[in-house]
Parts: C-alpha cells; structure tokens; sequence
C-alpha cells in the first residue's frame, strides 16, 4: 500500500468513528468509504466490527476497476458493492450510509424529505429523491450492486444533479450522502437527520404548507455552493 492508501486509511477510519460521535449509527450499523481515484483503489470499513474497536487496520481496500478488494485480512463492509456503483457513477471523494432514525424512518415510508425552506435549501437544493422499491430479481441477484444502479437510476430518472443534491433515500432501507471527502459526506448525512426530523415536524404543524418558490431555494443554495457563492470566508 502506498503512503497516500494508508493516509487515506486513516482518514476513512475517523469518518467512520465521526458516525458515532454524531449520534448517527448504533450496533455496527452504517460506514463510510472513501476513494483515491489516481491509485485506483477506495477504503471502507470492515464488515460487523464494533466501532469501539475500529482502527485504520479495519479499512479494507477495494479496487475502484473490479470492486474486489485487494486485500483479504478483512472483509470489507457488505455495502462495498453500493459504495462502488457510485464511486463509478458520481465524481465523489467520499460515501456515508447510516440507519439514523428520522431520515431511515423517510425512505421506510417511501417519501422523500421536501425542501421546504432555506434551512434545506443551504445544503441541498431540492428535495431528497427516494428510490422505486427494488424488485425481487435485484434483491436476490446483486442486491448491494443493484442498491447502488437503483439510485444512479433515481437521479438520471429525476434529472437530479448529483453536486446540488448529494444525498438519497433507498427504499425500505436507509440514507446514503457523498462528498468531496469521507468527512464531507458524514457531514452531509449529519445534516439530513437534522432536515428528517425537521421536515417530520413540520408535518404535523402543517401537512398542507406551500412549497417555496423556486428563486428562493436557489438563492439560498447559490450562496454556498458554485462559482457565485459568497457565504463564509475566502
């Protein structure tokens, strides 16, 4: 392994223990991956091993050309497979899955979480898409694979940008959120419990609200984020 697979290990290896101090995992539930695309490999975590006794030993690397991993030690988490179509599809650096409660309680109901304010809109502009159900030939052939070509199929199907809405909702299963890095893409997923549980509340406040208008949510999303952002410091 060469010393920018190993940085990489140990970066992989925060972000992982990163789910666990925000609250966003329990059991041995949820990981994070993250890619080098110049050594062709990504890093995710081991399969079933408790995060208390996690270390950068336990970040398995996968070649990003086969998704095999190249090492044997360990096996690597059995989402490696999702983490790999989206690696392929989107140009991330970093992948997060986790079952926090309010956003796994969404793609459980099969619903998006709307934008229904600026709050949503500073970090995702639009709602966060849920994928169709999966069928019985994808869950029993491939299923982790197919859970990924399920939501790159979601975003070519809804003409979602994967940059403005890094983020989806598999249904019956869970959040899945990507970034520029590991730690970008735990962020991300921090941030979308935050809007599940905001948007759950303001259902019951007011089920029937009126959805924004458009300019506004592009305001709010265009402060952060591309060439004309101008929130925060240079």
């Amino acid at each position: 392994m060469s010393l920018m697979a190993e940085a990489l290990r140990e970066q992989v290896c925060r972000a992982n223990l990163d789910l666990v101090a925000r609250g966003l995992v329990m059991g041995t539930f949820g990981n994070v991956s993250g890619v080098d695309r110049d050594a062709g490999l990504f890093v995710i975590k081991a399969s079933g091993v408790p995060y208390a006794e996690l270390t950068a030993e336990h970040m398995v690397p996968i070649s990003l050309e086969t998704g095999k991993p190249l090492e044997t030690r360990f096996r690597p988490s059995s989402d490696t497979p999702t983490h790999h179509e989206l690696y392929l599809a989107f140009p991330c650096g970093g992948v997060a899955h986790t079952h926090s409660e309010f956003a796994t309680a969404f793609a459980q109901a099969s619903t998006p979480v709307k934008c229904m304010g600026t709050t949503h809109a500073d970090y995702f502009r639009g709602d966060i898409p849920v994928t169709r159900p999966m069928t019985l030939e994808e869950v029993e052939t491939e299923y982790e694979r197919n859970t990924g070509l399920v939501i790159v199929e979601t975003f070519d199907t809804l003409g979602l940008s994967d940059e403005e809405v890094p983020a989806a909702l598999v249904a019956n299963h869970g959040p899945f959120t990507w970034g520029r890095d590991a730690f970008e893409a735990v962020d991300r997923a921090d941030v979308l419990e935050f809007l599940a549980r905001m948007e759950f509340r303001r259902r019951g406040i007011a089920p029937d609200a009126p959805e924004p208008a458009e300019f506004l949510i592009h305001k709010h999303f265009s402060r952060k984020h591309g060439r004309g952002a101008y929130y925060g410091q240079k």
